[in-house]
């Protein structure tokens, strides 16, 4: 099971909400919207994912590193875990 089956129906409810804040950009380009309100609209989308992201990354370290450094592979684990941190935290 995922570490994050717990989460997964709020996850899936935030990543469809993106979508559809996505296909409103969208939209606001085709209709040639003021560049502004449609910064504003990609800023609120990366902080949705952003929050997405965190959800997962929590999900993550309470269950399959926590499994890990239970098991004995903690060590492999944690560097997963700080490799993935560095690209999350990549802007």
């Amino acid at each position: 099971m995922a570490s994050y089956a717990t989460d997964k129906e709020k996850i899936l409810s935030r990543l469809k909400r993106i979508e559809g804040q996505l296909r409103g950009i969208q939209r606001m380009v085709k209709d040639d919207k003021y560049c502004v309100d449609i910064l504003v609209q990609i800023s609120s989308v990366l902080g949705a994912t952003q929050r997405v992201g965190l959800i997962l990354l929590d999900d993550h370290i309470k269950g399959c590193v926590r499994s890990a450094l239970v098991d004995g592979g903690g060590d492999a684990s944690i560097q997963e875990l700080m490799d993935v941190i560095q690209r999350f935290v990549k802007t």
